[in-house]
């Protein structure tokens, strides 16, 4: 075999690999865009370059592998989506308060799944594994609620809380946890004062 050929035979080679790995890393670019949907835009725009943004969700995806996730029986699914719906009618009265039932309903609905509801992050890049689409409603859910915790939410913030944290907790119960009917409103008293802000009756309709 002449050198020549051996140069050949070599560059070929070096190509076929080339095109393997690139194969390789498209379909696992694939994999994760499929996995993550709008959360491995969201990881890339954060992350120092592609190369970061795919290795930090393949981490993720490895730390959801050691989670031991539980499915919630039909008596569990039940139980939630009455306290949803309780939840739901209180807003009229008590929109601030609200929120933060919402807030806790949706940790402790996590927790009995089998997520972690430590550190706010964590929590965030375990659901995303499973959970991706409804992460942003998730986001926005807990910034109005740290907002209302301070007082700077109005009602209509409070309003769209409630509707983001439905989203996630739909997706995490598996099923719409409301009946379609709007929730009983309080008949306004004609004493109170006339600027009370309005309240949808059927808070997370939108």
């Amino acid at each position: 075999m002449s050198p020549t050929q051996i140069v050949v035979i070599v560059i070929v080679v070096l190509v076929v690999a080339a095109l393997a790995v690139a194969g390789w890393t498209l379909a696992r670019r694939r994999s994760l865009r499929s996995r993550f949907g709008p959360e491995y835009d969201r990881t890339v725009a954060e992350q120092d370059s592609r190369t970061a943004a795919e290795r930090e969700l393949r981490e993720r995806e490895r730390r959801h592998a050691e989670l031991t996730l539980t499915p919630l029986d039909r008596e569990s699914r039940a139980r939630y989506a009455a306290a949803w719906e309780e939840l739901q009618v209180r807003f009229v009265d008590s929109p601030a308060e609200t929120v933060g039932d919402a807030d806790e309903l949706v940790t402790r609905l996590i927790a009995e799944r089998g997520y972690p509801t430590g550190d706010f992050s964590d929590q965030l890049a375990h659901l995303s594994v499973e959970h991706a689409r409804t992460l942003s409603h998730y986001r926005d859910a807990h910034e109005i609620h740290l907002r209302n915790s301070r007082g700077e939410a109005g009602t209509e913030d409070l309003r769209q809380a409630v509707v983001h944290y439905r989203a996630l907790f739909a997706d995490l119960l598996g099923a719409d946890p409301v009946r379609h009917r709007p929730p009983e409103q309080r008949q306004p008293d004609p004493t109170e004062e006339s600027d009370r802000p309005d309240t949808p009756h059927d808070v997370t309709s939108r």
